[in-house]
């Protein structure tokens, strides 16, 4: 964390309400994403305490820390995998309190996972479309009777489809089987899948797992690339801090469930706080 890691040209990141910051161009507009004091308790052991972020509509947001900080909990509290003890969720400014996965899915919150979770049986094409489920504009008796309305849909999925793998230039692998992919390849593949579902939130569970220093640069690129393309924010978990301080506007740092520093980049590379955290404390002699 001590040595200066190069990166693009930073946002004017400026003070939000509850202590945040969010970029400048999100200032004046609803928060994509807000928590107050969230926290989740297992069998009386606090997994994650009092958290509380904000990320801007256009964001593109990290949320890292040591191994067993809690990282993955945050992300299953934000999913709705998991009901929080206490504390608020708002995507859009509205409260998630309740809300089964699916649910949270339709206000517009995507996400990949640790360890991928691909059909791998199905074509790269296929994993896609299952994303593009919710868009579907046909009832099932068109679809059983295959009434022209059903093929139209069929070509403008198909089309969909394609024009999301190809911001990883993966069009051409579209009949592939998933599971024949390449490592890095299947990481791309479930990104794409989950913008296909249309969110206004994406979160990125470790995206650059796996992949060499040329893959990270290429999806460093391409994160950016995603925000622009799409008018969304993103969240992501990152050990590879050359992808979280190249590409990160904001970055919120836990350490044992807790929140020990936000801010930029650079003030999150030179914080004591964070460097003892990942480095332990220096010994006086």
């Amino acid at each position: 964390m001590s040595e200066p890691i190069k990166r693009r040209a930073g946002t004017k990141m400026v003070p939000y309400p509850s202590q945040s910051i969010v970029p400048e161009r999100d200032l004046g507009k609803q928060p994509v994403l807000e928590t107050r004091h969230l926290g989740i308790e297992f069998g009386g052991l606090k997994a994650v305490d009092d958290f509380n972020l904000i990320i801007g509509r256009t964001e593109i947001a990290g949320l890292i820390g040591p191994n067993g900080a809690g990282k993955t909990t945050v992300f299953n509290l934000l999913t709705k995998v998991y009901e929080p003890t206490h504390g608020t969720v708002l995507i859009n400014g509205r409260d998630t309190k309740g809300l089964s996965i699916t649910q949270a899915s339709h206000l517009g919150i995507a996400r990949t996972f640790q360890n991928i979770r691909l059909f791998n049986q199905m074509t790269v094409e296929e994993n896609v479309r299952i994303g593009l489920h919710n868009q579907i504009k046909y009832d099932m008796f068109t679809g059983i009777l295959r009434l022209p309305r059903y093929w139209k849909q069929e070509r403008r999925q198909h089309q969909q489809a394609l024009d999301l793998l190809s911001i990883f230039d993966m069009q051409g692998l579209a009949d592939v089987q998933a599971g024949s992919l390449p490592y890095g390849a299947q990481r791309r593949l479930e990104i794409v899948r989950a913008l296909a579902t249309n969110p206004c939130l994406l979160l990125l569970d470790e995206p650059a797992a796996g992949m060499n220093p040329h893959e990270t640069e290429e999806l460093m690129e391409n994160i950016a690339k995603i925000r622009d393309q799409f008018q969304i924010a993103i969240l992501l978990i990152e050990h590879d801090m050359s992808l979280v301080m190249g590409v990160c506007e904001g970055i919120c740092v836990l350490n044992f469930g807790k929140i020990i520093a936000k801010g930029t980049a650079d003030e999150i590379q030179n914080n004591p706080v964070v460097i003892e955290a990942y480095l332990g404390k220096r010994k006086e002699n």
